[in-house]
């Protein structure tokens, strides 16, 4: 990963200043691996192309360049925000104390000298990272004006370094302002929350906020949604769910959202009759999944994946009386590792008990790639030499002939054969 220096130094011999600045500022002094690196600098952008002439320019508008994979910004004032995203207009800075003050937290409005460990703070960064803080930049309702996603990122910034919120700032976020924000962005803040390690906090810095009850109602639900104690000794639906959220750790984006959804259709399932029941919560989960998930723009990959999630995570119990075809066919699912990782959380976030999940993953590892999808025995062009004519009856001979080989029924060509044959030529039943 390119750290930024070569370009500080390039930069800089030409005369300008330059700074490492932001996130990864925040990280280094942390302790922390940056995910990337900032450099913020008084060089213009067309200084900037004449000094890198491969620079893309990504943000031109507010002078901000790409090279190589490394955002270099011009030191800017911002104009006022009649949107809620973006200035009107910017004005280029010669200082870097004038940029600080237009970034969202202090603790990410601080620069770094990666020559001598030099750092500018102009907005009492250090003594809120030493505090554990997340605190907005000057008037926090004025910060979230401008570009209302930064009421989520305080909660992203604080579940994932395991900070608080300064009260001020916890008290101007506005829930509804963020339904001014376009909602792909917020999805993606949403997953990042999900997927940065820490999961159960921003989960509960979104309740605590009033956020979740805005974005993800359905998720608010859970909460007090009693679950049988002989299964669930941990609690309601959304205390197991934080459990689980809890184990999960960094995560990749379907996972975590199957997590967070796997029991979305409970609140609307529970019964009580001999005990407290949610039949077909699974069923009416899938459907809800794909709801929440539409409504949040995610791509039609990430719905598939996530519905499959949460409609075959009831399953595992039915593992040991499975048909050889059926237990291979589960097995071999596109998705089905990010299943197994679910129900190893799903038994660690309530019983604890993981007889099942043991089972799915020696049955998974034990079998080989050509005994879950062993080569075809035979072809549809076979079944119409018989005399089968073309048409679906094709297939499903076709299907019916995998069947027998996935059970150990048939293993070679000329059983397959002799199979078919016997099938074409069985009288049909009346």
């Amino acid at each position: 990963m390119n750290d930024g220096s070569e370009i500080i130094s390039a930069l800089r011999a030409a005369g300008h200043s330059a700074w490492l600045v932001g996130g990864c500022v925040r990280d280094l002094l942390l302790g922390r691996v940056p995910q990337d690196f900032d450099v913020a600098t008084s060089a213009r952008p067309a200084d900037i192309a004449r000094l890198f002439p491969h620079a893309i320019p990504v943000g031109a508008h507010f002078g901000v360049m790409l090279v190589d994979n490394v955002e270099v910004a011009t030191y800017r004032s911002d104009g006022t925000y009649s949107d809620g995203r973006r200035p009107e207009s910017i004005q280029y800075e010669s200082n870097p104390e004038a940029d600080a003050q237009r970034r969202d937290f202090t603790i990410n409005g601080l620069f770094l000298d990666p020559f001598t460990g030099e750092t500018l703070d102009y907005v009492n960064g250090r003594a809120d990272l030493a505090a554990r803080l997340v605190r907005a930049i000057g008037e926090p309702a004025a910060r979230f004006a401008e570009d209302h996603l930064r009421m989520i990122r305080a909660v992203r910034f604080a579940a994932r370094l395991d900070f608080e919120i300064d009260p001020a700032t916890l008290a101007a976020i506005n829930p509804l302002a963020i339904r001014k924000i376009a909602i792909e962005r917020v999805f993606a803040e949403l997953t990042r929350i999900l997927t940065d390690g820490n999961a159960h906090r921003g989960l509960e810095l979104l309740d605590q906020t009033g956020l979740l009850a805005e974005l993800l109602p359905e998720i608010k639900a859970m909460q007090g949604v009693a679950q049988p104690p002989e299964h669930h000794p941990e609690g309601d639906v959304w205390v197991h769910t934080l459990g689980m959220l809890k184990l999960l750790g960094p995560a990749e984006p379907a996972l975590a959202w199957g997590v967070l959804l796997h029991d979305v259709g409970k609140p609307v399932t529970q019964t009580f009759s001999d005990r407290i029941r949610f039949n077909g919560h699974d069923r009416v989960g899938t459907e809800m999944a794909r709801t929440i998930l539409f409504r949040l723009r995610a791509s039609s990959e990430r719905i598939e994946h996530v519905q499959y999630l949460v409609a075959e995570h009831m399953k595992f119990p039915e593992l040991p009386k499975m048909k050889p075809s059926t237990l291979k066919r589960f097995l071999r699912a596109k998705h089905f590792p990010s299943l197994l990782a679910l129900h190893r959380l799903d038994c660690l976030g309530s019983s604890r008990r993981l007889g099942t999940y043991e089972y799915a993953q020696q049955q998974f590892t034990s079998l080989a790639p050509d005994e879950l999808r062993p080569a075809p025995l035979a072809t549809g062009r076979d079944v119409l030499a018989l005399g089968v004519p073309f048409g679906p009856g094709v297939g499903v001979l076709i299907r019916a002939l995998e069947e027998a080989q996935l059970n150990g029924e048939l293993s070679t060509r000329e059983e397959a054969l002799a199979w078919l044959s016997q099938q074409v030529s069985a009288p049909a039943s009346t």
